[in-house]
């Protein structure tokens, strides 16, 4: 028996001891096959490793210094202060005289004042505080006085630039022209009728529909038009012909004319109805364009008359 034993001791033994020897030659041949294939393009590298065998792949060592032209990162240089002070050049009011800022060119007064808000912002002393509250009080003044001329050329030539004459803002003033609108709306639907006609495009469980027909028909019995009203889930060539994707929309026609004219689409107010209507009838009469399309007939030749100053004398020529 105590023979058995020692001889399964020595035999484990062995066993271990073979298995550590071929992981040492596993270990062996895997960097090896590493140094040779390095070794391919450096011999020497591939050399060095074999006879040093102290420098393995764990021996721990610094990593070599990066040469200085190889750094990808370049030094930084210190910042010279009074260097960056010298190129910057600091505003100021020394060399300049109330007349000069008082006429110099707007670009340039504020690129000064810029500065010089700046340079009160970041030192503000009472020097650098007194010269940005000197530009601020001339500019002020320069708005002012720009205030005054313009009052004054517009009070002058007032027949050219004022518009209280055709578009007043006094009490008296507004209900005169407030009449002049109705009047001309009135005039311009009544002696539409005849040769004009309305079309309401509704749909199937639509309320607004509804809601729109009721100002329809105060509309219809106060200018006495023709309204006809098209369903388009049962005419839906009618609403492919216009285009019409939304209910209610209102669509003014012409007799004898293919060209129409939307005037709103959705709900809107019986005023609303009629200034709308208007507007689409002088267009589609040729009485206005894109340009002048919200142009009242009493404004025309005026300041709301976006045309009319198209070949009128250039008042400036005549003033010195």
């Amino acid at each position: 028996m105590p023979t058995t034993s020692s001889t399964r001791l020595c035999r484990s033994g062995d066993l271990l001891r073979l298995c550590l020897a071929f992981c040492l030659l596993f270990f062996s041949v895997q960097t090896g096959a590493a140094a040779a294939g390095s070794a391919v393009d450096d011999p020497q590298e591939g050399n060095r490793f074999y006879s040093d065998t102290k420098h393995g792949w764990f021996w721990y060592e610094d990593p070599p210094a990066v040469l200085e032209e190889e750094s990808e990162e370049p030094e930084m240089q210190p910042i010279d202060q009074k260097a960056s002070q010298t190129i910057r050049k600091e505003p100021s009011l020394d060399n300049y005289s109330i007349e000069t800022l008082w006429n110099m060119h707007p670009d340039e007064f504020q690129n000064l004042l810029n500065g010089l808000q700046k340079k009160a912002v970041q030192a503000p002393n009472e020097r650098n505080i007194l010269e940005y509250l000197t530009m601020q009080d001339v500019a002020r003044r320069k708005a002012l006085a720009y205030t005054n001329a313009v009052q004054y050329v517009t009070q002058k030539h007032t027949g050219l630039f004022n518009i209280n004459q055709v578009y007043p803002v006094a009490g008296p003033g507004v209900s005169a022209r407030v009449q002049l609108q109705q009047k001309e709306i009135a005039g311009t639907i009544n002696r539409a009728r005849d040769d004009h006609a309305l079309i309401m495009f509704t749909s199937p469980g639509c309320p607004y529909c509804v809601r729109q027909e009721q100002i329809l028909s105060f509309f219809a019995e106060r200018y006495g038009w023709q309204i006809k009203t098209v369903d388009i889930s049962r005419q839906p060539e009618a609403a492919s012909r216009f285009n019409i994707t939304v209910t209610p929309t209102l669509l003014l026609i012409k007799r004898g004319q293919d060209a129409s004219m939307p005037v709103a689409t959705g709900v809107i107010t019986l005023s609303e109805l009629e200034r709308k209507l208007y507007q689409a009838i002088r267009y589609l009469r040729g009485e206005t364009s894109m340009d002048s399309f919200m142009t009242y007939e009493f404004q025309k030749g005026g300041a709301f008359d976006p045309a009319s100053i198209l070949g009128k004398k250039q008042p400036w020529k005549d003033t010195p």
